[in-house]
């Protein structure tokens, strides 16, 4: 199934992200997390794909696991030093493993390094060549604060709508942590005609390490009240990550109270996350 369908329809819509193993003798427990997630119910899967392909091998085996459990697998493809040879291999590759879907980036530039050499610079020259490849349906990443390689947020903004010019069919956002900024970000694409479905993207915190790591990766600033209970209970493991799915499930309530209706979960290979929300909301997703 195409997600573009999904997102164009009337119920709740609530999706993950998992990640590849570093270490090929792990590959056995994330296709488990596959199957648990599968089990407990969720309406599409999203599989990153590693800095610079690397972990292209897994990521395939986890979007082809995810499909023979009859959920539709997002696959993400990156294009930071590659080669048009490289990324139609990979492209298919999940067409024989029976992804429809795939998510365009262009991918984190190397840390201390200059950017490698490669035949697309950017993620929209990915969706052209998503697009040219075969009868995929493509998604694209925004930023409701902004990239952070970009000067402003209007820069941002057109730069994501050369994407969309190039056949991109939806965005997921990154994650954001204050509502408001989503709201606001939504009157700006409007105001530039874009129209397509964007579906926001939510990290629960569960851990103190996630604080940190969240701002130096992403940029993605964090408000007082979340810092503030990520401070309060610092030194209690249990506490801490209560505390942080409460807060997600208060954004999530809140974005479908305001008609957002699909919501990306970025769980960290977490089943008991991905589960927790849906048995929170299980009268409202139903």
């Amino acid at each position: 199934m195409k997600i573009i369908n999904l997102l164009r329809g009337k119920k709740v819509c609530i999706s993950c992200e998992l990640f590849p193993p570093k270490e090929g003798s792990q590959l056995e427990n994330a296709l488990e997390i596959v199957h648990k997630i599968a089990q407990d119910g969720v309406d599409y899967m999203s599989v990153t794909y590693g800095a610079g392909g690397t972990a292209v091998g897994k990521s395939v085996a986890l979007v082809g696991e995810i499909e023979k459990c009859k959920v539709p697998a997002l696959a993400h493809l990156t294009c930071v030093g590659a080669d048009k040879v490289s990324i139609d291999t990979t492209l298919d590759q999940y067409k024989a493993a029976g992804v429809t879907n795939v998510l365009a980036l262009r991918g984190d530039k190397p840390q201390g390094r200059p950017m490698p050499e490669g035949d697309f610079k950017h993620a929209s020259d990915l969706v052209r060549e998503i697009k040219s490849h075969g009868d995929f349906c493509v998604g694209g990443t925004c930023y409701p604060q902004g990239h952070p390689e970009a000067a402003t947020l209007e820069q941002d903004i057109e730069n994501t709508k050369i994407k969309l010019g190039e056949g991109c069919d939806f965005l997921v956002t990154q994650m954001f942590f204050e509502n408001p900024a989503f709201y606001n970000y939504m009157y700006r694409l409007m105001a530039h005609g874009i129209n397509v479905p964007v579906v926001p993207g939510i990290m629960p915190i569960t851990t103190a390490k996630q604080i940190e790591r969240i701002f130096t990766l992403s940029g993605t600033p964090l408000p007082a009240s979340l810092r503030a209970m990520a401070e309060k209970f610092a030194d209690r493991p249990g506490a801490l990550k209560q505390a942080g799915m409460a807060y997600a499930i208060g954004q999530i309530m809140d974005l479908i109270a305001n008609d957002f209706t699909n919501i990306h979960v970025y769980t960290m290979n977490k089943p008991e996350i991905i589960g927790g929300i849906r048995k929170a909301l299980s009268e409202i997703i139903k």
